[in-house]
């Protein structure tokens, strides 16, 4: 159950630990988004020292009145004024001398998002962008680990779960899905053993409608289908990619 504000006030009037030495609690966000062919992460430049106008990840402290995850959420809400997407802990990171700053350890939380969902004037107001993995500059304390870590996180769960469903649109071709899960794992795939492996998977709706912006002839436009995943995966099917 969490605390209340009052109940946190009077743990702090009677603080069993005032003798330990205090560290801070953080959390950054890896937001990886998909556009154009390429997987994307959102950075923005640090506003506060330490490496203040370097490019950073977005996070936060974790308030005294708030769990972990929901430090997590209100970051990515604060940020790209989405609540409902997929988000989960990645790691967390508590070297000694990770920050300058002073002592802080970070729980780090990596989100998938749909590019075009997002609040875009909310995202410019705060001096964030899309970045493509390979036009990544450095960034700010340890988030360069941070993202590293995060991607190899998304590619394992990538090879059991159709989790890249969350970064595409409602209706997207199979080209469209090769993409993505090629910009997951930062290398082509066969075209022929990929559509074949994705729709034996048993997940997709094929529609009666094409995506003409490629070619005259089009390819055809699939929805996910999530109650049919959900059963599968109940029933323990096998999703590898």
């Amino acid at each position: 159950m969490a605390l209340s504000s009052a109940s946190i006030a009077n743990n702090s009037n009677n603080d069993f630990y005032a003798d330990h030495e205090k560290l801070y609690v953080a959390t950054d966000c890896i937001v990886f988004g998909f556009d154009e062919g390429d997987l994307k992460l959102l950075i923005f430049k640090r506003r506060v020292e330490p490496d203040s106008g370097i490019w950073s990840l977005i996070g936060s402290f974790v308030q005294l009145d708030e769990d972990v995850n929901d430090a997590a959420r209100r970051v990515l809400k604060e940020i790209t004024g989405l609540d409902e997407i997929f988000l989960e802990q990645s790691k967390a990171y508590g070297k000694t001398d990770r920050d300058p700053g002073y002592r802080c350890l970070s729980v780090a939380h990596y989100a998938l998002i749909r590019i075009d969902d997002y609040d875009k004037e909310l995202v410019e107001s705060h001096g964030a962008y899309w970045y493509t993995l390979k036009d990544l500059p450095k960034l700010a304390l340890d988030h360069d680990q941070m993202v590293a870590d995060a991607l190899s996180k998304l590619r394992r769960k990538a090879r059991h779960q159709p989790i890249g469903f969350e970064l595409l649109p409602e209706k997207f071709t199979i080209p469209q899905l090769q993409q993505l899960y090629e910009g997951i794992y930062q290398r082509e795939l066969d075209p022929r053993n990929f559509r074949k492996k994705v729709l034996s998977l048993k997940v997709l709706v094929k529609l009666d409608e094409k995506d003409k912006s490629g070619s005259k002839r089009g390819a055809f436009l699939y929805r996910f289908d999530f109650e049919k995943y959900q059963e599968l995966l109940e029933s323990g099917y096998n999703f590898e990619i």
